[in-house]
């Protein structure tokens, strides 16, 4: 018989949390504190040690994180911030909001990450940042990056909003950059009710003018010293936050175990020619936030999943300079041709910690029947 399997459960992440979970947000609901508050507080803490950073500041989404970010570095109208094509909206998106002109570079087309070597040639003198993405979990090649932007005196802001956990060179992500940005999107490894988000930085000067503009820059209540905005987390999502933060270790467990269990079946059904994996450089560690595969014809792959009962997505059809939004930047379809590649060959496949094997299995099959010419030319219309 067929198995569905769903790109992401989380009810099976919710059900044995549920009583913590509920009991924290009744505590919030009969403190009626809904803003800020001492749970806030708690999270930013319990975070800096989780994540490995000196400062964090908890914010109201991933995007809301890297617009603070802008936003405490000075970047305006008329600037340039050099970053990847390949990533989500959010990323050039942010760029865009504060004014400032989003200089976009191809990738590296084994890791998906900023080719940083690119990233160093679109330096001009009107760039003011550089946003590598750690995409999918797995951290951008960082040194050269931060090479490039000391030799240039320009900040970092780590893009890290899939990344939680992960490292560079036994570096925490967030903690290289001026600041990193990560999301609690329902569906991240550590993932809140709703949106919600962080902002890290090991720069105190950085974490207080942020601090001061996630709340419309007034310190003490009426004086604004800065025009900032409404960055603020809500007590309620950081209340499920810190029920959930204590299992991040072992849901990334799962998540490796789960890579390196795909990684043995793909192998047994003979797709090593056919379906490029996810790769791991020695270098740095990878929580599989996505488990993204490549295959020639990924459009047709992902119709036969989608038949097959077999959540899976595409991480992202369409790179930031073709989308119609940034038409004004001037890029052309085949400017970057490794992002497009991406765009065209990628999809992600379930690896949530929870999976049994037996779901892994059946995943990998209706990838080798697909992939080895055994889906009836019927189905394949």
């Amino acid at each position: 018989m067929s198995m569905n399997v769903p790109l992401l459960d989380l009810e099976a992440q919710y059900r044995p949390l549920r009583e913590e979970i509920l009991a924290a947000i009744t505590r919030v609901c009969d403190s009626q504190r809904f803003i800020m508050g001492p749970d806030v507080e708690s999270l930013e803490r319990e975070l800096c040690a989780l994540i490995g950073v000196t400062h964090a500041i908890a914010v109201s989404s991933g995007t809301d994180a890297l617009l603070l970010a802008l936003m405490a570095l000075g970047i305006k109208a008329g600037d340039e911030v050099v970053t990847t094509t390949f990533s989500f909206f959010a990323t050039a998106g942010a760029i865009s909001r504060v004014g400032a002109r989003p200089v976009l570079v191809d990738i590296d087309p084994v890791t998906f990450n900023i080719d940083p070597a690119q990233a160093a040639a679109a330096i001009t003198p009107r760039t003011k940042a550089i946003i590598p993405v750690h995409l999918f979990g797995m951290g951008a090649d960082m040194d050269p990056i931060m090479a490039a932007a000391n030799g240039a005196g320009i900040p970092v802001i780590e893009d890290a909003a899939q990344a939680i956990g992960s490292t560079y060179k036994s570096r925490p992500l967030g903690a290289i950059g001026a600041f990193g940005c990560f999301s609690f999107f329902p569906s991240k490894n550590l993932g809140a009710f709703g949106d919600a988000g962080l902002l890290t930085t090991e720069d105190a000067a950085l974490a207080a003018r942020a601090r001061l503009l996630r709340t419309h820059g007034m310190k003490p209540k009426y004086y604004h010293h800065l025009i900032g905005a409404n960055f603020r987390m809500d007590a309620l999502q950081a209340a499920v936050l810190r029920v959930k933060a204590p299992h991040l270790k072992s849901w990334t467990d799962g998540r490796h175990a789960n890579a390196a269990r795909y990684r043995a079946l793909f192998h047994a059904a003979g797709l090593d020619a056919a379906v490029t994996l996810p790769s791991e450089p020695a270098d740095r560690s990878h929580i599989f936030n996505q488990f993204v595969i490549r295959v020639a014809d990924r459009d047709g792959l992902k119709r036969h999943l989608d038949e097959q009962g077999i959540g899976n997505e595409v991480y992202y059809p369409v790179p930031f300079h073709l989308q119609p939004c940034f038409a004004d930047l001037g890029y052309r379809r085949g400017a970057f041709p490794h992002a497009e590649r991406a765009a065209a060959e990628s999809l992600a496949i379930p690896v949530y910690g929870e999976m049994t094997a037996a779901q892994q299995q059946t995943v990998v099959s209706a990838v080798a029947q697909f992939v080895q010419g055994r889906v009836p030319a019927s189905a394949q219309r």
